[in-house]
């Protein structure tokens, strides 16, 4: 199905949150998800379902300055 991540239309075979993370190989920390701009916590990532054409934002925490 087409979601768009990242403002970026994206093709994917997952069904949740957690295979999303999975297929896009997200760290195991570090990582917040948000769809239709509301954050998903992670303990929730397997039971949120995602449909075709959601709009899901992934925020990746980094060092620097």
């Amino acid at each position: 199905m087409k979601v768009t991540i990242n403002n970026k239309e994206t093709e994917t075979q997952a069904k949740n949150v957690k295979e999303l993370a999975q297929e896009l190989d997200l760290p195991a920390t570090g990582c917040a998800v948000a769809i239709s701009n509301e954050m998903v916590p992670r303990d929730e990532w397997e039971n949120h379902l995602i449909q075709e054409g959601t709009d899901i934002v992934i925020v990746k925490a980094f060092c620097g300055g």
